[in-house]
């Protein structure tokens, strides 16, 4: 496994040599700096404005205040959470689906996967808003968001699945035919659950981004944690305080997420090694 990872990273990527590394580190000092000092003068732009007076923000800890945004935070993560389940397991079937020896159903699968990776997902939402109602098919808003995070995250997962399946070695396809297996038999007892394991960090991983695209959900006016800032501001008049606390709220979910992903992949890679 590791041997592998080293193999493709070297492909993919000319390893930089003590020039390259000097030259990436002044650039990645450059880089903060820049950042830094865009946040202070941003920080000094604020405040010459008026919008760090604590005044603007105590607000943000009004129960009824947390309770609003608490709203919008639930139909987030409902959103996501409806999707990942519907969206990962027919992602894994759209994978066999492209893996399939039949000509025409690898095809149409190929097709859709490669359709809905290209589209942006705002158009599917889009269809479902405006297109679709023309044609006398309405569904509930909360479905509007859903059905096309699972279409755009179905085909993505797909490919994540895909890879998984190819990673496995195929010694394993060997050794399952040696004992008597079918095909189908080897793929769903042997490979499956190994290829499962490889792609569970990515599929956390892909978590985060289907919580970023519940963000469009004010499209379809979801009560969504973006939507509820939109309309907290309305209330509020406070722009920059609610987005910064709606950013933030969204930073520690994906940070959380991404965390729990990196831990599994440290924990991955140290039983494929030993450790």
């Amino acid at each position: 496994m590791s041997a592998r990872t080293n193999t493709a990273t070297q492909v993919l990527f000319d390893a930089p040599g003590p020039k390259g590394r000097r030259r990436i580190l002044v650039l990645s000092i450059l880089s903060v700096l820049v950042i830094l000092g865009v946040i202070a003068l941003g920080l000094r732009q604020f405040a010459m404005n008026g919008e760090l007076d604590p005044g603007k923000w105590v607000v943000y800890l009004r129960a009824d205040y947390l309770a609003f945004l608490g709203k919008g935070l639930m139909g987030t993560l409902k959103a996501t959470a409806m999707a990942a389940v519907v969206a990962f397991p027919l992602g894994l079937l759209l994978a066999l689906g492209r893996l399939s020896r039949i000509t025409p159903l690898s095809a149409a699968v190929a097709c859709w996967i490669e359709f809905f990776r290209g589209i942006p997902m705002l158009l599917v939402v889009y269809a479902f808003l405006l297109a679709l109602p023309a044609y006398g098919v309405n569904v509930p808003r909360f479905w509007m968001l859903v059905i096309p995070m699972i279409m755009v995250s179905s085909a993505t997962t797909a490919e994540v699945f895909r890879a998984g399946i190819n990673a496995v070695d195929k010694g394993q396809h060997e050794a399952a035919a040696a004992i008597g297996l079918t095909p189908r038999d080897s793929m769903l007892h042997v490979v499956l659950p190994q290829a499962v394991r490889l792609v569970l960090p990515s599929l956390i991983l892909a978590l985060v981004s289907l919580l970023k695209d519940s963000t469009l959900g004010y499209v379809v006016s979801f009560n969504e944690l973006q939507f509820q800032g939109k309309t907290m501001v309305s209330i509020t008049r406070y722009l920059v305080q609610t987005y910064v606390v709606v950013s933030v709220i969204y930073i520690a979910i994906n940070f959380l997420l991404t965390r729990i992903a990196l831990a599994l992949d440290a924990r991955m890679k140290a039983r494929a090694t030993g450790g």
